[in-house]
């Protein structure tokens, strides 16, 4: 089962994988997008985590809820709302509970996907953040690691595509061998999960 602590965890090893790859993710937004992709959620999951030790939600639920308002009111760009989004209707997916399982939170997390899919109109094969994150919801059945393996191929699977949403879209053609940057911190997102597990 999973409890407050995971999920303290999870935004914990998401926030020092967005540091260390800030500049990556940037270079990524570089050619198109704002160049600022890295920057903007290195500080918003900055936020996070500070938020967090000062309040210390007692439920997965809040948890995600507390994270997702304050991912939107500190990261700039579509990227704020779109991962806010994400997680403060993952966690409201989750209720109150004290615990869930993994597959309760596999139901949850998808439909986190889900709002972030109504919100922003992408679907996969657009070059977005939906390319990691749809593969990862798949693939949580198998667990935390295939979660990550195929958030990662999903990722690198946007490189030939060409953008259909997001500022990259106005680029048309000239999208196209670039590897998304939005895709590439969801799949470091996902990688959170099997560090906050210790798998």
């Amino acid at each position: 089962m999973l409890d407050a602590d995971f999920f303290r965890r999870w935004m914990t090893a998401t926030a020092a994988s967005v540091s260390r790859e800030a500049e990556r993710l940037t270079a990524l937004d570089s050619p198109i997008g704002d160049a600022d992709h890295g920057s903007n959620l290195q500080r918003g999951f900055a936020a996070v985590t500070a938020t967090l030790e000062k309040e210390a939600p007692d439920t997965p639920g809040a948890v995600l809820t507390l994270a997702g308002r304050q991912l939107i009111s500190t990261v700039g760009g579509a990227s704020g709302p779109l991962y806010g989004t994400l997680l403060r209707r993952t966690g409201k997916a989750l209720g109150d509970a004290g615990e869930v399982s993994e597959d309760q939170f596999a139901e949850a997390l998808r439909a986190g996907v889900d709002a972030v899919m109504t919100l922003g109109g992408a679907t996969p094969g657009d070059k977005t953040m939906i390319d990691a994150l749809v593969p990862a919801v798949d693939a949580l059945g198998d667990g935390f690691t295939a979660a990550r393996a195929a958030a990662e191929e999903g990722a690198l699977a946007t490189t030939p595509l060409q953008a259909r949403k997001g500022r990259a879209s106005y680029l048309g053609e000239r999208s196209i061998g670039h590897q998304d940057p939005g895709a590439t911190s969801s799949s470091l997102l996902i990688a959170g999960l099997v560090e906050a597990a210790g798998e």
